[in-house]
Formats: C-alpha cells, sequence, structure tokens
C-alpha cells in the first residue's frame, strides 16, 4: 500500500505517536526503514541529562531514541542535534542548527511533547530572543523530516523562484498539508512533496522520476532539477 503523506502527516498533527508512526512510515517509503540502533539509548540520553542539569522532555526522549542516528533524514541541510551536543540557552533545550549557525532550534523543558521555539542569530545579540516556532515537538520532527528530504544528495529534487500563477497551481492540482511552519506551506501528490517558502521560492521532493516529470508539466516553470 502506497504511504499516505497528507493522512498520515495530518494524523500526526495531533498525536505525538502518529508523529513516530508517520516517520517510521516515511522512511520505510522514501528512504530506508528504521533500525533499532538508528536512535540513541536511554543511557546515553540520561548521561545527557546528567551533563545539563535537566530534564529532557519525553518526546525529544522517543525522537532520538527511535530516529537520532539517521541523518539522511533528520541533517541533510541543517541538523538534529546528537545527544553530546545538546545544550541549554536561557532554558531553551536547543536541538537543531540551521545549517549556516543562523538560527537554531530548541524547546520548552515544560510538558511531554513542548513547545518548538526558534531563534534567529543576530549581530546585536541584546535583540536575540526565542520565539514560537510550532506547539508541539513531534510535530516539528515531522517538519524536520519532510524538510530534510527536499535536500537529499542522488534523489528526486527540483526547486525554483516562485512565479505568480504558482499557489494557485498548486491548490489546484495538490493536496495541503495540516503543517503549518511559519513562513511555509506544504503540498503533496502521488509520490510528492513540495514546500513554498515566504511565497518566494518552492521546493520539491518526488520519490520517483516520473513523479518529479509530472510536477515539472503541471506546474512549468525555470526549475533545477536533480535526478
Amino acid at each position: 500500500m502506497t504511504f499516505d503523506v497528507a493522512g498520515d502527516a495530518a494524523r500526526a498533527m495531533h498525536d505525538r505517536s502518529a508523529a513516530w508512526r508517520f516517520i517510521e512510515g516515511f522512511a520505510a517509503s522514501w528512504a530506508d526503514p528504521l533500525e533499532p540502533q538508528d536512535g540513541w539509548t536511554r543511557r546515553e540520553l540520561a548521561e545527557t541529562e546528567d551533563r545539563l542539569g535537566v530534564r529532557i522532555p519525553e518526546a525529544v526522549k522517543e525522537a532520538l531514541s527511535l530516529f537520532g542516528k539517521r541523518p539522511d533524514l533528520t541533517s541533510n541541510q541543517d541538523r538534529l542535534l546528537v545527544p553530546e551536543e545538546l545544550r541549554v540557552d536561557d532554558g531553551v533545550l536547543v536541538f537543531r542548527d540551521e545549517n549556516q549557525s543562523v538560527a537554531a532550534w530548541g524547546t520548552s523543558l515544560d510538558g511531554e511533547d513542548p513547545e518548538v521555539l526558534m531563534k534567529l542569530d543576530l549581530v546585536d545579540k541584546r535583540e536575540e530572543h526565542w520565539e514560537s516556532w510550532l506547539p508541539r515537538f513531534s510535530q516539528a520532527c515531522v517538519e524536520m523530516v519532510l524538510s530534510e528530504a527536499l535536500f537529499l544528495d542522488g534523489s528526486e529534487t527540483a526547486d525554483r523562484e516562485m512565479s505568480e500563477e504558482d499557489t494557485s497551481l498548486l491548490e489546484q492540482r495538490y493536496a495541503t498539508l495540516t503543517l503549518h511552519s511559519p513562513g511555509t506551506r506544504w503540498f503533496v501528490g502521488d509520490d510528492l512533496i513540495v514546500r513554498e517558502d515566504a511565497d518566494e521560492w518552492l521546493w520539491a521532493r518526488a520519490r520517483t522520476p516520473e513523479a518529479l516529470e509530472q510536477l515539472l508539466a503541471q506546474v512549468p516553470g525555470d526549475w533545477t532539477t536533480e535526478y
């Protein structure tokens, strides 16, 4: 049975167990299935808690135990931190860094599946502060895996600057994901995911060459492609 990106992502928005099932299904269909050795052990995470002097939220430990050692799912552009790199910044547990170190993502230390925040690295450090990004860490993991899939070397990817017609074409031809990461919109079709960034740029990843060719025909433009 074909993996239902849109349907499974919708369920993942409301249930963190469904988020982990989504990532398991996505890995099996779009990459390689998850294996027991793909995660960090609870002992390793407990040692990290001792080092940091804080309790790591349960959802963070579940995620790192499930796929924390799978950079193909988490670190093709931006980077999921390994346990020894986790840090606490102004009461926020930092778990992911932007590829040029201009931003970081972190979670609140309150609750099992806490809010995720983002902070930009600014010239004037007095202007830096953590801002809300997504309401639950498990949602951010779904967004992370989808986003990193757009940048996997050797896969069927395409990107280009947006035109005025693109949004309506995407809305007509593809389903919209119920994933509301700030500044982005997500569209999916059979074997295809597309991210629209700030009404400026499109990023696409197809599971098959045929699906990518269909996108290029249905949403034409000056795409840069990789097969």
